[in-house]
């Protein structure tokens, strides 16, 4: 009895309509492309100093490039780019450098007084104010990227606003409804963006800084634990390893100079009391004491002694 060859599975029609995969390079160049200008923009509004905000989106695409694989399944990597610029953006240390005059280059006079008010309001509302009413997020996605609470997020809106309708009344902001406020605000400032003229960065410039900040960044890792590495073997090698009691100190001999003899006491010691006398000694003592008359009389030198007395 024969056996049947099994027969050959055919292999599945590719569809017409499939997308073709995209490599990592092209679609990162594209996000890079689309969106780079707008974060610049939006950046320069938030710090009013346009080598910062270039310098902010630059360092959030190189971290974007290098987060690559895991950020391309993302469902909204442009607000992760975004997230990243405003974060490096608003660091604080960027205080300590000097700051330069704000340049809007076109536009009107009210274009300068509006971006002056802006970087008057504390970071986080103008954070705030710029994601809602500039960026068009809402109230719930506006809370979430600058990490807080939905009332929050509101209150920050609220105050922004209205420290934006007393500083400039020309806005027209005052009395208005919140919705109303939004639209104003969303107009002035794409008007306030759109005067700044941005210089963005190729994207392969872009992907070979991050390559090589990449590269710098696990040199000096690596340096730096080879060190530590280092001071823990030397510190190993010379320690003891086991206890040496301190040598004992000898005791010093000095040659002691012989000290005269004290001189003999002419009188008896005074603490003591004068030594008894026996004999004709004490007699002649006592007699020695008087005069005649009866009357009794001490020695000179008795005198200076109190035990005599």
């Amino acid at each position: 009895m024969s056996k049947r060859k099994p027969k050959p599975t055919p292999e599945p029609a590719s569809r017409p309509d499939a997308p073709e995969p995209v490599a990592p390079a092209a679609a990162f160049d594209a996000l890079c492309t689309r969106h780079a200008d707008t974060l610049v923009r939006q950046a320069y509004l938030l710090t009013g100093r346009p080598r910062l905000a270039r310098r902010a989106v630059e360092r959030a695409f190189q971290q974007a490039w290098q987060r690559w694989p895991e950020l391309s399944a993302d469902e909204d990597p442009v607000g992760w780019v975004r997230a990243a610029a405003y974060e490096y953006a608003l660091s604080p240390w960027h205080g300590f450098r000097p700051r330069r005059r704000l340049s809007v280059r076109a536009g009107s006079p009210e274009d300068r007084d509006l971006l002056c008010a802006l970087l008057e309001l504390p970071a986080s509302y103008r954070r705030t104010l710029l994601l809602h009413d500039g960026v068009g997020l809402d109230l719930y996605e506006t809370a979430a990227e600058v990490q807080a609470s939905t009332p929050a997020a509101a209150g920050r809106l609220m105050h922004a606003r209205d420290a934006l309708a007393e500083r400039l009344p020309e806005l027209g902001l005052a009395g208005r409804p919140p919705v109303r406020q939004g639209q104003l605000l969303q107009a002035r400032l794409a008007e306030l963006a759109a005067a700044h003229e941005t210089k963005v960065p190729a994207p392969r410039t872009v992907r070979s800084a991050s390559a090589r900040h990449l590269r710098w960044t696990t040199g000096a890792a690596l340096g730096l634990t080879g060190l530590i590495t280092a001071a823990t073997v030397l510190t190993l090698y010379t320690a003891p390893d086991h206890y040496t009691p301190p040598p004992q100190q000898r005791p010093t001999t000095q040659a002691s100079a012989s000290a005269p003899a004290p001189a003999a006491q002419a009188g008896p010691d005074v603490r003591t009391g004068p030594r008894p006398r026996s004999g004709a000694r004490a007699q002649a003592a006592k007699g020695a004491g008087k005069r005649p008359g009866g009357r009794s009389y001490l020695p000179a030198e008795a005198r200076l002694v109190p035990g005599l007395r």
